[in-house]
């Protein structure tokens, strides 16, 4: 058996086995998830809140944005507190002061450290017990809970109405005035924090430990980090050190890729274009300009931190509230991201063929207008959602679903999916003529269909939760999504279209490169499949998750070690040839990704993957330290690379102006650093230390994060947001004249 044939199916095995995993363990997700209760009920037999309550609550949290205002279980935004630790330790201070009255005639903060002691271990006896009865299908609560509840209700009321005691306090969360404007709808929001909330306190049955394992961190009410953490934490590192060992040793004994001889000419220079290759173009102006966008609703929301009722005094919180301004922020980097990885697919497949399939042409044009309806349409929604200008069946559909990266409304699921679909299409017609001949090149083919198939099939997991699902499993299919289809499959397509780019360069032999690609994929879908339980720690999932999670995650980070020789290797490359020059910015942004795959993903992403760094920064500044060197650094620098690759495909005969490019690439790379750097990691550190000292409650707090310094800090980003605005206004004007020019359309014609 050759080797070739054994790593086949070693990545049949990996894939086959790893998502069986999974999905057992989805099942499991399901039978043990925190109940909704039919009517929670007091001591008395008063019913405080209905099922119904607390499903249209959760529909409502969502209209308003969800977790693109403040965070539920650690997840979303964080200008606002998180809302599960804020509710948590309000709840918990209220009742110790209803105690402290009763006892001591004294209020909590006023007694001696035995007195606070005694009153703590009540308070946990109260609120940890589980007392959901599954016969009657309710969970019975204290007179004192609902005391509490009655006192957080009106808090919550004039925070999220118009109450003007709370202009302050809302100007800090960035919380626009009457964010719900009626009294049932913030009854029904209010169960649902208080629900989510109960979760993270009540052991589970036959347990020690809450749902949501303990987090958020109070000490009040015995939330604390339990001996699992520690030692999934202990064996993640211990595992990523042996495994990094065993890399470094394989790579070592299998020695340097045979060199291959550059070719005399640019090998591309020989091949034919299609028609549809050349609508492509139009697929790249997209993609500059949703970044464009993207920049300026980065600025925007990053402004909210620090002036969360307006920007620069105009108040445009009452037109485009921070919820709205983020959810297209993150949405639209999906979407330009996507969008240049798709429209190189798209490039690929009829470039390999050498002809169009009947309808190619009208296919790639068809889909482009899709893409720009899904863009808009679903944006429009969102706004309509969160300005509550929607009932909750319409906001499901085509309003905001409130979860981060997902936020578009079912309708816009569905037609993305079917877009998606016919890009697969797209991709699928021009190849079969190829496998058919049975090319030296038919394994790297095969490889790329997969990755294709994937990407369209596997965003249907988007489409597994309804409007009424419990939160927990929303959360398991939500990073299905994000964590599979953003950063699992997208990165094989990735990994296959660089090598079969250089292939095509003559660069690298077929076999070298198709060996490369499956071992890389085996590498990282052993981690990355199972790596998706490290988001699930405190989703309300069973224990067994964050064993999975913590080992697996610390094995997604193993090959990024070694990313170092892939930066060297395309380095040489860059220099293997004369010819070469023409494609040296596509390259040098490959060499950018594995720079930022190593400290983005691989450094930032590590530091809060094992389940105790985790439990303490969750939803903290060290969450966009990650996503935004992760998101960008390697996904959106791969992104530009392709697209370069593509347009210096396109636009053979055409002098680049090198000088813009060169302006973009160090400006989008210092600028990423600046930001991360600067601002953002000395945020989360901070945050950090304040979360292990005092809580999450206070780590996410105004006072915390209005104070002097930190807004200080907080400005300071905006010297590595100029510099990365001027790498993004110049890859755009870039790209406009490179297409637009008069003697390139000359060239072509």
């Amino acid at each position: 058996m050759n080797k070739e044939k054994k790593l086949w199916i070693i990545f049949a095995a990996v894939v086959a086995i790893s998502f069986s995993v999974l999905g057992y363990y989805g099942f499991e997700i399901y039978q043990q998830s925190p109940p909704v209760p039919k009517a929670i009920v007091s001591t008395n037999g008063e019913t405080i809140f209905t099922e119904n309550d607390i499903q249209d609550g959760q529909n409502i949290w969502q209209s308003i944005g969800g977790q693109e205002l403040g965070s539920v279980w650690g997840h979303g935004a964080y200008v606002a507190p998180d809302w599960t630790a804020d509710w948590l330790h309000r709840e918990a201070v209220y009742i110790l002061d209803l105690y402290a009255q009763n006892d001591f005639n004294k209020p909590y903060d006023k007694l001696t450290d035995e007195q606070q002691a005694s009153l703590k271990v009540r308070l946990q006896n109260d609120v940890r017990k589980n007392t959901f009865n599954k016969e009657t299908n309710t969970i019975t609560i204290s007179e004192n809970r609902v005391k509490a509840i009655n006192h957080l209700s009106e808090y919550y009321h004039g925070l999220f109405t118009n109450d003007p005691t709370f202009d302050k306090l809302r100007a800090d969360y960035a919380i626009p005035k009457n964010t719900i404007k009626d009294e049932a709808k913030m009854h029904k929001m209010n169960a649902f924090f208080f629900w989510a909330t109960w979760a993270t306190v009540t052991e589970r049955p036959n347990s020690k430990v809450s749902y949501t394992h303990n987090w958020p961190a109070d000490e009040l009410v015995g939330n604390g980090p339990t001996m699992d953490l520690m030692v999934w934490s202990g064996v993640s590192i211990i595992l990523l050190i042996l495994c990094i060992g065993v890399l470094v040793f394989y790579h070592v004994k299998s020695g340097e890729d045979e060199e291959t001889p550059p070719p005399a000419e640019d090998p591309l220079l020989k091949q034919g274009m299609t028609p549809s290759m050349h609508l492509i173009k139009k697929y790249f102006w997209v993609v500059t300009l949703l970044m464009v966008l993207q920049m300026l609703l980065g600025i925007v929301t990053a402004h909210y931190g620090v002036e969360g009722d307006g920007f620069y005094g105009f108040a445009l919180d009452q037109i485009l509230p921070y919820s709205v301004t983020r959810t297209w922020h993150t949405q639209l980097a999906i979407f330009w991201i996507a969008t240049a990885w798709l429209a190189t697919g798209l490039y690929i497949a009829p470039a390999v063929s050498g002809k169009d399939p009947k309808f190619q042409k009208f296919g790639v044009n068809f889909l482009f207008i899709a893409l720009l309806i899904i863009v808009l349409g679903s944006m429009i929604g969102q706004w309509f959602g969160v300005m509550q200008k929607l009932n909750l069946v319409n906001n499901f559909w085509f309003g905001h679903q409130g979860y981060e990266y997902v936020d578009l409304g079912r309708f816009w699921q569905i037609f993305l999916f079917v877009g998606l679909l016919l890009w697969l299409a797209l991709m699928v017609r021009p190849l079969l003529p190829v496998l058919k001949r049975k090319t030296e090149e038919k394994n790297l083919i095969i490889m790329f269909l997969i990755s294709c198939t994937a990407i369209a099939l596997f965003y249907a997991s988007g489409l597994m939760w309804g409007q009424h699902t419990n939160l927990a499993i929303a959360e398991y299919w939500r990073w299905w999504v994000v964590h599979l289809w953003v950063e699992g499959f997208f990165e094989v397509f990735a990994t296959v279209v660089i090598a079969f780019l250089f292939v095509r360069l003559g660069l690298l032999k077929t076999k070298t490169a198709t060996l490369n690609v499956l071992l890389a994929t085996i590498i990282f879908m052993s981690g990355g499949i199972l790596g998706t339980f490290h988001h699930l720690y405190f989703s309300g999932t069973p224990k067994a998750i964050m064993a999975l999670g913590a080992t697996f995650s610390a094995l997604e980070v193993v090959p990024l070690t070694l990313i170092g020789y892939e930066a060297y290797h395309n380095y040489k490359l860059s220099k293997a040839t004369k010819w070469i020059v023409d494609y040296k910015w596509p390259i040098y942004f490959m060499i950018a990704v594995a720079f930022w795959n190593f400290l983005g993903a691989g450094i930032f992403g590590f530091i809060i993957n094992p389940p105790i760094a985790l439990y303490y920064v969750q939803g903290l500044n060290t969450t966009p330290l990650h996503a935004h060197t992760a998101l960008f650094g390697v996904y959106g620098m791969l992104g530009i690379g392709l697209m370069l690759f593509v347009l210096r495909s396109l636009y053979r005969n055409v002098q680049w102006n090198n000088k813009l490019l060169k302006i973009s690439f160090w400006s989008l790379n210092f600028g990423l650093l600046g930001m991360a750097l600067i601002s953002l990691l000395p945020m989360g550190i901070w945050q950090a230390i304040e979360s292990i000292e005092h809580g999450m409650w206070y780590a996410r707090s105004s006072e915390l994060m209005q104070n002097p310094d930190m807004i200080t800090l907080k400005w300071l980003r905006t010297i590595g947001d100029v510099i990365f605005a001027i790498g993004i206004v110049t890859i755009c004007w870039f790209v406009f004249d490179l297409t637009l020019k008069n003697k390139t359309q000359k060239n072509n014609n």
